[in-house]
């Protein structure tokens, strides 16, 4: 049965897989007033950086989830990795912005792979409350390397020049690659892999109402976040002046919060109930949207209530994101591959389209921020009731 296998070696190559991605994401924040120098573009367009990469990111892996289920999870992610590879070394030696944003739309196609698979490896190897407790580990886990990554890019882009992370995400990606290519086994055996048309497995996933709901709820969340991390680097470097390594440290103090409610989400689910986990988390997301939001109506930015509640509004997304993930995929064990690429893909690409809002939005004050967080907090309750009077959708036939 899957819910024997143990934690501990899936759950680190899962990490250290979805690692590049995180990575990626938040490496290059501390340097965007370098980059903007270089490039001689304005700060705010370098948020437009976080798109061109989530974008790709999320519409990957609705090729990468469906192959998956057909061919195994092992020459997916080798593949993935591989093309990351490729877009690393054109954004490391770009001369101009616009070559730039290609390498990262090629990182973002890449390592698309991670981000379906971080969610259908836990799938294919454990059920129900460990389900739940393997989603809050690597919901953890996840946290260090964005909790590192803008710290490291701040210390490099201070002591050489900006392209030092890129570098940096080359030699990581190249590690991962040969770990992954040795000390990966295989989580999907023949016999359990699908050849259904392409379309019918994602007509399957996508009429759950369960599915439904969940997925919404992680597009806000995820969404939320990804607009704070876009527009906390131009809020804090161009806005209050602050120094790169300066602006590493403040931009990762919320992300211990999302540790701490990643863990909290498998304790209060295994000492009460599911219901109360989504409680918890809703309520802690509205506070922290307020408690940036109210600041910001009066023009105000300040850290305290900028990272502050940041901090609050992690906390409400840590709890949420493992209990949303496992809700959303305990309906589909034969059809993991395609509900994970689902859950990253649509989430991704939400995010990207909502960091390309924010990034035409005024980012002079908190109030465009606040106001971000509040819908996606309200959106994210909206989803939750949405998965209420769920019914079961019998499983597919294994097609010839």
């Amino acid at each position: 049965m899957p819910s024997a296998k143990p934690l501990s070696n899936i759950l680190l190559m899962i990490i250290i897989l979805a690692a590049v991605g995180q990575m990626t994401q938040t490496m290059y924040v501390p340097s965007m007033a370098l980059m903007a120098a270089d490039f001689q573009v304005t700060p705010s367009l370098l948020q437009a950086v976080m798109a061109c990469y989530l974008i790709p990111y999320g519409l990957s892996q609705f090729i990468y989830g469906p192959l998956s289920d057909r061919f195994g999870r092992k020459p997916i992610i080798l593949v993935g990795l591989a093309i990351y590879v490729v877009g690393t070394i054109v954004a490391l030696f770009a001369t101009t912005f616009d070559g730039f944003l290609v390498g990262s739309v090629i990182q973002g196609a890449g390592i698309g792979c991670g981000g379906a698979m971080a969610r259908t490896l836990t799938r294919d190897c454990f059920e129900g409350s460990r389900l739940h407790k393997a989603n809050s580990l690597v919901s953890m886990g996840l946290i260090f390397s964005p909790l590192i990554a803008p710290v490291l890019g701040g210390y490099l882009s201070t002591l050489f020049q900006w392209q030092a992370s890129y570098l940096f995400l080359l030699v990581l990606a190249g590690v991962v690659f040969l770990i992954m290519s040795v000390g990966f086994r295989e989580t999907l055996p023949k016999e359990s892999r699908r050849n259904d048309r392409v379309i019918t497995s994602y007509q399957y996933v996508l009429s759950n109402r369960q599915f439904q709901g969940y997925l919404l709820c992680l597009i806000a969340i995820f969404s939320g976040i990804s607009v704070f991390e876009a527009a906390a680097g131009v809020l804090l470097g161009s806005t209050l002046g602050l120094e790169a390594t300066t602006v590493s440290w403040l931009f990762v103090l919320p992300l211990p919060g999302f540790m701490l409610g990643s863990w909290l989400s498998s304790v209060i689910e295994s000492r009460y109930t599911n219901a109360t986990t989504i409680v918890v988390g809703s309520v802690s997301l509205v506070l922290g949207a307020l408690s940036i939001f109210v600041p910001g109506m009066q023009g105000m930015v300040t850290v305290e209530s900028l990272i502050g509640g940041a901090f609050v509004y992690f906390l409400g997304a840590g709890v949420l994101f493992p209990a949303a993930t496992t809700g959303a995929l305990t309906p589909f064990p034969r059809h993991a591959g395609t509900a994970g690429a689902v859950l990253g893909g649509v989430q991704n690409m939400a995010a990207g389209g909502f960091t390309l809002v924010a990034a035409k939005m005024s980012m002079t004050d908190q109030f465009a921020l606040g106001l971000i967080l509040l819908i996606m907090a309200l959106i994210s309750s909206v989803g939750l009731l949405l998965c209420k009077n769920q019914t079961e959708v019998p499983e597919l036939p294994m097609a010839a």
